[in-house]
């Protein structure tokens, strides 16, 4: 199935593809709530453009954009929220464009024992929760949304990165955790999903930037061009995410 997307994509986009770069590596660094579409639009754009070969790094946005800071060899960002982006605009090579968007949600052990039915009840005693850390943009948001529904959640765990919040939910270490509709919707069976009742507050939008230290800056762009256009567009929304506008 995958591999057919993939096709699909890169055909799609043939019009647009760079000419052929033998041996050419481009590595994109992207949000751990990414994993699953960078993978996939990954494998289309390296269809689109024979000889070039997409090394992915996924984990927390805060924890990728120390290492851009400190010169990991990145060519492309696409970060989970506008504020960590923000912290690395040093070393974009153009405007960061908002390619998507996401929405928190509640994830629980599939069956809900805990009986979870909104934010508030996260701040029950009897009820084990988990979220991302404050300095990872879901951590910003689930702060955003205790904020605007003046709920205090006390956390058994901060994690650094979306997927481990899952991870717990899914293990049963957590009767609850914060975690985005797109990591929800790619667990399957294993977790149910309770809406976050503060909208507003509870949508990330998510950019993307070619970086100045790319090798190939045509290349990178090409990548950033790749994500923005229509059939990457349709893999995104297929996976549960919001569209930029």
């Amino acid at each position: 199935m995958r591999a057919a997307v993939a096709g699909a994509v890169a055909l799609a986009l043939s019009g647009c593809a760079a000419p052929p770069t033998a041996g050419q590596e481009l590595h994109v660094f992207a949000a751990a709530s990414l994993t699953e579409v960078f993978t996939e639009i990954a494998a289309a754009f390296e269809e689109a453009h024979p000889g070039v070969s997409v090394s992915l790094s996924f984990d927390g946005s805060a924890g990728l954009a120390t290492q851009i800071a400190e010169g990991a060899p990145a060519a492309v960002f696409a970060s989970a929220d506008t504020a960590t982006m923000e912290s690395v605009a040093q070393h974009a090579a153009d405007e960061p464009a908002v390619f998507a968007r996401n929405a928190l949600e509640i994830a629980v052990p599939a069956g809900n024992p805990a009986d979870i039915r909104g934010f508030a009840d996260l701040a029950r005693d009897d009820v084990v929760v988990v979220v991302c850390a404050l300095a990872v943009p879901c951590g910003r948001a689930t702060a955003e949304v205790e904020r605007a529904l003046d709920v205090a959640v006390d956390p058994a765990s901060e994690e650094n990165a979306v997927t481990d919040v899952l991870g717990k939910v899914t293990s049963g270490e957590a009767d609850a955790g914060v975690v985005y509709a797109t990591d929800v919707r790619r667990a399957g069976d294993a977790v149910e999903g309770v809406p976050v009742d503060a909208p507003d507050a509870a949508v990330n939008d998510y950019p993307i930037a070619a970086l100045d230290g790319a090798p190939d800056p045509a290349l990178a762009r090409a990548f950033v061009d790749f994500v923005l256009d229509d059939p990457a567009q349709r893999v995104l929304a297929d996976a549960g995410f919001l569209p930029a506008d």
